[in-house]
């Protein structure tokens, strides 16, 4: 069975690279998930959240909940957010690119844990082939939508 594990020691490594996926604007770009690939940018979110990581991963509506896996497939974090760059660029005069930011693995499995969600530890350690690691997390993920 295809079974997302979170990393035993789930605490992002700066400079960590990444792979998110997700199903961002379907009503553009259709319904079949689409794999992203990045790096961990920040150990923590805006203001210093300690419970984020920034991520330099596109992000779109559509991607948030996604998982965010490390290189041998475990689950990392989850996708929350993108900073509004029209707003920053309205405040700071500078479009930023590519800052968004996920929930730490430690929080998901924290949430799980005190909603008496079960969930499996991974500790896989050998990367694995961007195509091969896009199948694994696609595997992982399905579209759900609230209406």
């Amino acid at each position: 069975a295809n079974v997302a594990r979170v990393r035993s020691d789930a605490s992002p490594k700066l400079g960590e690279a990444i792979t998110v996926v997700g199903y961002p604007l379907v009503n553009v770009l259709g319904s079949n998930p689409t794999v992203g690939f990045g790096h961990v940018s920040s150990t923590t979110g805006i203001r210093n959240n300690p419970g984020q990581m920034q991520i330099s991963v596109p992000i779109q509506r559509g991607n948030s909940g996604g998982p965010v896996f490390d290189q041998a497939g475990n689950v990392i974090g989850v996708v929350v957010s993108k900073l509004d760059a029209l707003k920053m660029a309205a405040a700071a005069g500078d479009l930023p690119q590519n800052v968004n930011f996920a929930l730490k693995g430690a929080v998901a499995a924290t949430f799980l844990e005190s909603n008496g969600v079960a969930f499996t530890a991974g500790s896989a350690a050998a990367a694995m082939a961007p195509a091969d690691l896009a199948d694994h997390a696609k595997a992982m993920s399905v579209y759900v939508t609230c209406r």
